[in-house]
């Protein structure tokens, strides 16, 4: 596969279709579906719930400092919103990550 800088692009004709539009944005959908891709994808999705945590803690404590009744009622939201991300963090871990441990301890 040979690799075309700008220019090179610029003097070849345009190409027509939509694919020819997309061709700098190809995605390989064999490595979205294989056990890495799945991997990958559960990760990522465990990382934000862990780092949504983190900054709704932050900020949830950041703002009860005031001490006024619009930052309490912020601070209960955002302790709503981490348990929330917590109990979906703990259902993508146990049944995504480490389903095999799961199983194990139930026989």
């Amino acid at each position: 596969m040979k690799m075309l800088s700008a220019r090179d692009r610029r003097d070849r004709p345009p190409e027509e279709g939509v694919v020819a539009e997309l061709q700098g944005f190809a995605v390989d959908k064999a490595f979205f579906t294989s056990h890495k891709g799945i991997l990958l994808e559960t990760e990522l999705d465990f990382l934000r719930c862990v780092s949504a945590i983190i900054i709704f803690l932050v900020v949830s404590f950041a703002a009860v400092t005031s001490r006024d009744g619009a930052a309490i009622a912020a601070f209960v939201f955002g302790i709503i919103l981490v348990s929330v991300f917590a109990y979906d963090a703990l259902k993508i871990y146990r049944t995504e990550m480490a389903p095999g441990a799961i199983q194990g301890d139930q026989h």
